[in-house]
């Protein structure tokens, strides 16, 4: 076969090592008609000789292409199969952003007009229900908490029991009705035990401090007095957590629409994330203070504002679909607390002092909030450290459905 005069000119410079001549590529390289792709790393145009990747890698995930609004959904999607800056490199991209766009572009759409600019912002950045309504639930908690403790104090006998019933009642279908709507809606089913152990927690911070102080000076032996002002103060916290989950969940969308890469992203995120949590801390620990000295009782720093931190992260995990560690912490702070009661009246056994000891040693240096002080705590770093790695991730940020 007779070779073209320019493919002959190529061999012979380089043979000689003289420079390579401008040669167009030959036309046997592609069938005509078959589509151009630019290559970036020469800022040239080649033929397309194979299947095309993006193209597969769309038909691979079809439906997140279909039901998309805009591509920073396909990003996070992208993100969450596991799909990288580095695995975008080997279709040509800088950065999963970059790739989601042509994947997004390249998605057949009947109209352009189907679904507006303003409706694809809104669809991504407007918060789960409107703000004057979960913003208004958000305090209901706390209103209606210090509605039932005043109606207590003036009342007494079956009235009294009346109150405290309805009380604890309208302050539970108000938590609920503020988890439900606004930025603190789970986006999954939450596992089961997962009201279990949040509703011993929450008894324990009523309860348990007076029975372990009763336990280690070797009653009890009579009734003591409910520890009110923590769970007080925890309810008036809905509201600033429902402020904060929302402050973070606002600001991570903008930074995710500005990142041009996933480590980028996450490390814009995470000291948004410490920042909100120490807001949340600042504010609890404020309410604590306040709603205690009001009460006439001691303020539960320790306990309380680690129940509060806990619960926090929990929520904030479980409103962008992690569930599984939030369970997990909560059911073993539970499990820490109800062993720590437990050692101390198992202390009492023949035999069995050496088991009271640590728990004993702990209230006495720094009183009975330190057992839910350290539970509670511990599962709050575990939490932390398990948000800082999964929160900061563009597929805890896909949009999802704003209805309530």
């Amino acid at each position: 076969m007779n070779e073209p005069a320019a493919w002959r000119a190529t061999a012979a410079a380089a043979s000689t090592g003289s420079p390579l001549p401008d040669v167009p590529p030959p036309p046997s390289a592609s069938p005509p008609g078959s589509p151009v792709k630019v290559d970036e790393a020469t800022g040239g145009s080649r033929r397309r000789t194979g299947v095309d990747p993006v193209k597969a890698l769309m038909h691979r995930h079809r439906e997140l292409c279909e039901r998309a609004v805009d591509a920073l959904e396909i990003a996070a999607g992208l993100e969450a199969h596991g799909v990288t800056d580095r695995t975008a490199a080997r279709f040509r991209h800088r950065d999963v952003f970059s790739l989601a766009e042509e994947m997004y572009a390249r998605v057949p759409r009947d109209s352009d007009s189907d679904i507006e600019p303003e409706t694809r912002h809104a669809v991504s950045d407007t918060p789960r229900g409107r703000r004057p309504v979960w913003a208004a639930l958000a305090l209901l908690p706390g209103t209606l908490g210090a509605l039932t403790l005043a109606g207590l104090d003036f009342t007494g006998g079956r009235v009294r029991l009346a109150v405290g019933a309805g009380g604890v009642l309208a302050v539970s279908a108000a938590l609920r009705a503020a988890l439900h709507r606004g930025p603190l809606r789970a986006t999954t089913p939450t596992v089961p035990a997962t009201r279990a152990w949040t509703c011993w927690l929450l008894a324990y911070a009523l309860l348990g401090d007076g029975l372990l102080s009763a336990a280690v000076a070797g009653g009890p032996d009579e009734a003591w007095a409910p520890a009110t002002a923590p769970l007080l103060a925890l309810a008036f916290a809905v509201a600033p957590g429902a402020w904060c989950a929302q402050l973070f969940g606002a600001v991570a969308r903008r930074r995710l629409a500005s990142s041009r890469g996933l480590e980028e992203f996450a490390a814009s995120v995470r000291p948004l994330l410490l920042a909100v949590f120490a807001l949340f801390l600042c504010a609890l620990w404020t309410l604590i203070g306040v709603v205690a000295a009001v009460l006439g009782q001691d303020a539960a720093y320790a306990g309380a504002g680690m129940l509060g931190a806990l619960l926090l992260l929990a929520r904030l995990l479980a409103a962008h679909g992690r569930t599984h560690a939030p369970a997990v912490v909560l059911g073993a702070a539970t499990a820490a607390e109800v062993l720590a009661v437990c050692t101390v009246f198992a202390g009492r056994l023949p035999g069995c002092g050496f088991l009271a000891v640590p728990v004993e040693t702990a209230v006495d240096a720094w009183g009975p909030g330190a057992v839910p002080g350290l539970a509670c705590g511990a599962g709050a770093l575990a939490l932390l450290v398990h948000a800082a790695r999964t929160l900061t991730r563009a597929s805890a940020h896909a949009p999802t459905d704003t209805t309530p």
